[in-house]
């Protein structure tokens, strides 16, 4: 089973990012994400293929249903254990923390999904996932994530949950992955250990470590499940309203209870950029500062992790081809510094910029392509432009241009507009031009054909 040409293009080429966005006004459970997947398109048949490489298929069954939530139609994932055990009376399959399931501890789990030949992507997004969510449960309870042995983590239906949307996303070709803000719910669930108050702890944990927006919706149910937390936090680019995109599609996942509004994760999946633009620089001229998010301090914020190594034993010759490896999973920035280090040795100091999801990947690849025996990670908030790329037509073909605006009392202004590299490399090599006339032809072009510039 593949994916349709236009992922595949997007993923080779960069033009075009593939978004998604998780709608979370009932909170979020792994269940709900996989529902919301299969919903948007996945096959039920590929997930199930898939997890099959987990070689834990005999104990359980995954299957859909098509069901109502207020009306609206959705999908509900169920997940049916085939051990002889049953479910108590009491349990919620909403909560996935009611019914004791066989325990797997961190390293087990991690065995099963690095040797199950899932997709590159996948494997890593659910690895993360899983490492996030032991952290947040090793935190509460005061141990190492390694040694954490909790049903809620080990259980079949959160590995089935998390797995499973780390497949369905990269069958989609996701690129990024926002989330909105997420209702804290309350009461209290029942869990391995007793009942707990909802936010449940390792719930407040995960928000923490991300300083994830909250807000109270008076549902005083379990809203979030400790599985929806921690996919949340970990795939997610930024939590707030939705980014500017082109919805192509969209995905419902029902949860197990009825509540007063629609229990359903609502994802929404799309295109960056907002299409065409209108032909001037005020407001009144272009109507995508209309439709888009409205962008101001607060949600310009996003978390970077920045990740650091000195080397003194590498070949400069393999620096050019790190670049290339890094970038090509998902660094946002690489850069080198000249620095001096023991025994009077010059080295480099070598600073990775991505966002957290991509961690495991850009450290894969330091490890495999230098010497260094250690990477620190630290986690950083930047304040970012909002930005869209438009398309101008030259004499010598098309060019990409990236357009950033910035607002200021409720006044959105252009403030930097630059043509592609690749496409200005491109055209100069292809029709023997300096790079330097193709990148002014193609800024005039922009500034005849958006600015009002009299031509």
């Amino acid at each position: 089973m593949t994916k349709n040409n236009s992922i595949q293009y997007s993923r080779r080429t960069g033009s075009v990012k593939k978004l998604a966005y998780l709608d979370c006004q009932t909170g979020i459970a792994g269940d709900m994400c996989l529902g919301a997947l299969v919903s948007a398109g996945v096959p039920l048949e590929y997930l199930i293929s898939k997890l099959q490489g987990l070689g834990i298929e005999q104990e359980y069954l995954l299957r859909a249903q098509s069901v109502y939530c207020n009306e609206q139609l959705a999908t509900k994932i169920y997940i049916d254990l085939l051990s002889e055990a049953k479910k108590p009376d009491h349990f919620d399959e909403e909560h996935h923390t009611s019914f004791h399931q066989p325990s797997r501890n961190l390293p087990e789990i991690e065995r099963l999904i690095s040797t199950a030949g899932l997709p590159s992507r996948a494997s890593e997004w659910s690895l993360a996932v899983f490492r996030k969510l032991a952290e947040a449960e090793g935190a509460v309870h005061g141990i190492a994530p390694e040694k954490v042995h909790f049903h809620e983590v080990g259980a079949i239906d959160a590995i089935v949950d998390i797995v499973g949307t780390c497949l369905g996303l990269d069958w989609l070709g996701i690129d990024q992955l926002y989330c909105s803000a997420l209702p804290t719910g309350g009461g209290r669930v029942r869990a391995a250990h007793g009942w707990l108050p909802v936010p449940a702890p390792a719930v407040l944990k995960l928000w923490e470590s991300r300083q994830v927006p909250i807000y109270g919706n008076g549902i005083e149910r379990e809203l979030v499940t400790p599985t929806g937390a921690a996919l949340a936090v970990t795939l997610a680019k930024s939590f707030g309203p939705p980014p500017a995109m082109t919805i192509q599609k969209l995905g419902n996942g029902a949860g197990s209870i009825e509540l007063p509004i629609p229990n359903m994760l609502r994802l929404w999946i799309g295109e960056l950029g907002i299409g065409n633009w209108g032909l001037g620089m005020g407001k009144e001229k272009f109507p995508f500062f209309e439709v888009s998010t409205a962008h101001n301090t607060s949600t310009n914020l996003e978390t970077i992790s920045v990740l650091e190594t000195q080397i003194d034993d590498l070949s400069p010759q393999a620096i050019g081809y790190l670049y290339e490896r890094l970038f090509k999973v998902g660094a946002v920035d690489v850069f080198t510094q000249p620095i001096g280090m023991k025994k009077s040795r010059p080295g480099i100091l070598l600073t990775v910029i991505c966002h957290p999801p991509d961690i495991s990947a850009c450290e894969a690849v330091l490890f495999r392509e230098t010497t260094t025996l250690g990477i620190r990670r630290l986690t950083q908030e930047r304040r970012i432009l909002p930005r869209a790329i438009q398309q101008v037509q030259t004499d010598y073909g098309e060019i990409r241009v990236k357009v950033a605006w910035s607002e200021e009392a409720g006044e959105k202004t252009i403030t930097n507009v630059q043509p592609e590299y690749e496409d200005c490399a491109s055209i100069a090599r292809q029709h023997d031009l300096s790079w330097r006339e193709v990148h002014q032809l193609a800024l005039d072009t922009w500034y005849r054909q958006y600015s009002g510039t009299p031509k």
